[in-house]
């Protein structure tokens, strides 16, 4: 497949992320290389390589202390903001740091401490989801449409998209996790409704560590998001939290130890509280069994699933307040759903059911698949801004959480001027195009932020951008020049001032339409002009833009990082292949020369032969244990000059044997066609002299007794033999 055609979907989640890709008329999610339809979001670092996804898993309990997690959740935020420092922390086994002004982890990797962004992070995984995709699909990857939380800002956008680009990724669109959900409902269904009586539906998702829900009115071709609620700190995760606290207690008791003050220990209960967690969803009760968990105790306990329940009440209770604000914002009654539609791993819990089921007092619909969905949806949306790919039109019309303001500094001319301006109000749909009208002599400023901060997560500033409006000069009556400025809220929702520039009022000549009356024909008449003022663009205006983000300089230094850390991992893994194609050849071939080599060697050969196998065994397990891939290759390839020629003998044996074999079969074959060919050519009538080759007439029938059935057998035998002649 070429990589032109190669459109992915990524739902990039907190604890794991799904890959779709649009191919055979359909979207499929893909396997990686264990075969799982999902890949953990972690990235582990060692002292020769970097571990990534299923790679880190493994890694994670012996490494955790340089392995990361939650990196979706690291986004664009800074060290210092409360919710990193009081929630994040607890979910992240590696120290985190700043770096670069933004948070990141401190590992130890190559043998040296590094501090890495959050920005590389998040590249270094996605330089692991695009090998599986590419892997999958047999051809290069690059445009992509990536699932993000709808609670993101502009600065946490845009470090996923710098992200992305480090990885060699280009994000076609960012899109809301309930958008793409959304899309994968209304895309497939046939039966919508016309736009002036929309099917309204409610989408909720609770995963790994966000919570929300979405007010969709769906129509046929499109669908509108009407409201948008999150709880940016609820899923999963805190469900996790709620046993571990409660196993904790219970072993301090039981066993007179402190889990929690152990961070191994602590993971290792947390590994068994999630695999606890499934299997109360299905069942009544669940034991749960932590092996060596510390001081080489092996702690046990059993749960049932009303006590589970009740210690996730307090999380229950914060299901039912989005709920309501999001039919409040939507302006619309619980009565007036057509369904209420789950997704999201964590509703699979039976008391979150029956919470969100009692709410709206209506049966949950799980049309979707609940841990695909959303990757489905970013597929779909791929698809649908790729050039190559046919879909049926369905568009999507997403809103901004978050209210947007302009502000600027007045001028003499008009000192009673309002000085900022809400853009892009609440809820407004992305993409979304404003025009702004100032009136100038001088460049000047625009500074863009949002306008309610304490909507925004964590202590993120509210502040945008600042724009500066360069090359504004007074008009040719020395008078105040028009400004035009564009501003947009693009596919992404990240804000950008796409043009600037200035307009004059001009007259115009336009032609005047004189449509023919009634009953006359159309004439051809000379068209008739008249002048009309119009407003007229005669200058473009330079943009300069101040953003709340990484200099170049930083990100190309990034860029270079990356690259080098591939090819160490490319080399590494290499390396490793090598080693174990050798240490494999060292133990198949000394089996075969015992067994199926044995009649194609002598002794002599034969003892040589081991003696340097065995060599080799003790070399790559001693000073061969930590080397080069040339190194290895050089090893592989002395052996099998040695060997080649002796398997080279037992591969022309067994040629010889199966050519026999086949020859005998042919042999077999043949004589068998030509017996038949003879049986073929024998009339199946008696041949008598002078009959010139013919059977001669059947003698006359024998009278027999009425129902005699052997004459009557006779009679249907002689009828076939005519057919036959």
């Amino acid at each position: 497949m070429s990589s032109r055609t190669n459109v992915v979907g990524i739902d990039f989640g907190n604890s794991k992320t799904v890959i779709a890709v649009a191919r055979n008329r359909a979207i499929d999610v893909i396997v990686n290389e264990v075969s799982n339809r999902s890949t953990p979001s972690l990235v582990s670092y060692g002292e020769r390589c970097r571990f990534l996804g299923e790679g880190a898993k493994s890694q994670e309990a012996s490494n955790f202390k340089n392995t990361v997690g939650s990196l979706k959740r690291l986004a664009g935020r800074t060290l210092d903001d409360p919710e990193i420092q009081q929630i994040e922390s607890a979910f992240v086994s590696a120290p985190l740091a700043e770096v670069d002004g933004f948070v990141g982890a401190k590992v130890r990797y190559l043998n040296e401490e590094n501090a890495f962004s959050n920005i590389q992070l998040i590249a270094a995984y996605f330089t692991k989801v695009k090998a599986i995709a590419e892997a999958e699909l047999i051809g290069s990857v690059s445009d992509v449409v990536i699932s993000i939380p709808a609670w993101f800002t502009d600065i946490q956008r845009r470090a996923i998209l710098e992200a992305a680009n480090l990885a060699g990724l280009n994000p076609l669109r960012l899109m809301n996790d309930n958008a793409a959900a959304a899309l994968t409902y209304g895309i497939t269904k046939t039966d919508l409704p016309e736009p002036e009586d929309p099917r309204k539906v409610a989408i909720v998702d609770l995963g790994h560590s966000n919570y929300s829900v979405s007010i969709i009115e769906f129509s046929r071709g499109q669908f509108h998001i009407k409201s948008t609620v999150c709880d940016r700190n609820l899923g999963s995760r805190n469900m996790d939290k709620a046993l571990i606290d409660h196993f904790a207690a219970e072993f301090k008791q039981k066993y007179q130890m402190d889990v929690l003050s152990n961070s191994k220990a602590t993971f290792r209960l947390a590994a068994a509280v999630e695999r606890l967690k499934k299997v109360l969803s299905a069942n009544a009760s669940a034991h749960i069994n932590v092996e060596m968990i510390m001081n080489d105790i092996d702690a046990s306990s059993f749960i049932k699933r009303d006590q589970f329940e009740e210690l996730i009440q307090p999380l229950l209770e914060r299901l039912t307040k989005p709920l309501q604000e999001a039919l409040d914002q939507a302006g619309i009654k619980k009565e007036e759903l057509y369904s209420v539609e789950m997704v999201g791993g964590c509703t699979r819990v039976p008391s979150v059911k029956e919470t969100v089921s009692n709410f709206f007092g209506k049966t949950l619909s799980f049309t979707l698949n609940q841990d695909e969905a959303v990757a489905r949806g970013c597929a779909l949306s791929c698809a649908i801004l790729s050039p190559v790919f046919r879909v049926r039109d369905f568009n999507v019309h997403d809103i901004t959480p978050y209210p947007v303001t302009f502000s600027w500094e007045p001028i003499p001319e008009n000192p009673e001027e309002d000085t900022n301006l809400e853009v892009f109000s609440r809820n407004n749909p992305i993409p979304s195009t404003k025009i702004l009208t100032f009136y100038r002599k001088a460049p000047f400023t625009l500074d863009a932020f949002y306008s309610h901060k304490e909507l925004l997560p964590g202590n993120i500033r509210p502040n945008i951008a600042r724009y500066l409006i360069n090359d504004v000069k007074p008009n040719a009556q020395g008078d105040l020049s028009i400004v035009k400025i564009k501003a947009r809220l693009d596919l992404h929702g990240i804000l950008v001032v796409e043009q600037a520039y200035i307009v004059e009022e001009q007259e115009v000549e336009e032609p005047v339409e004189t449509p023919p009356k009634e009953g006359e024909e159309e004439k051809d008449e000379p068209v008739k002009m008249r002048k009309v003022k119009k407003l007229v663009k005669t200058a473009d205006l330079s943009v300069s833009v101040e953003e709340e983000r990484l200099p170049e300089k930083v990100l190309q230094k990034y860029s270079e990082m990356e690259h080098q850390m591939i090819a160490n991992d490319k080399l590494v893994s290499e390396t490793v292949d090598r080693k174990n194609a050798l240490e494999e050849y060292i133990y198949d071939t000394r089996s075969k020369l015992d067994e199926i080599y044995a009649p194609f060697t002598n002794e002599e050969e034969s003892s040589k032969f081991k003696e340097l196998l065995g060599a080799s065994e003790d070399w790559l397990y001693e000073e061969g244990e930590d080397t080069t891939k040339a190194i290895y290759t050089a090893k592989l390839e002395d052996l099998m000059r040695i060997g080649g020629p002796i398997r080279q003998r037992y591969l022309d044996s067994e040629e010889e044997k199966r050519q026999k074999v086949q020859a005998e079969r042919d042999a077999t074959a043949k004589a068998a066609a030509e017996k038949t060919k003879k049986q073929e050519d024998v009339p199946s009538g008696k041949f008598e002299a002078g009959t010139g080759g013919r059977a001669p007439p059947p003698p006359p029938a024998e009278p027999v007794a009425e129902g005699n059935g052997e004459g009557e057998n006779q009679n249907e035998q002689m009828e076939i033999d005519e057919q036959k002649q």
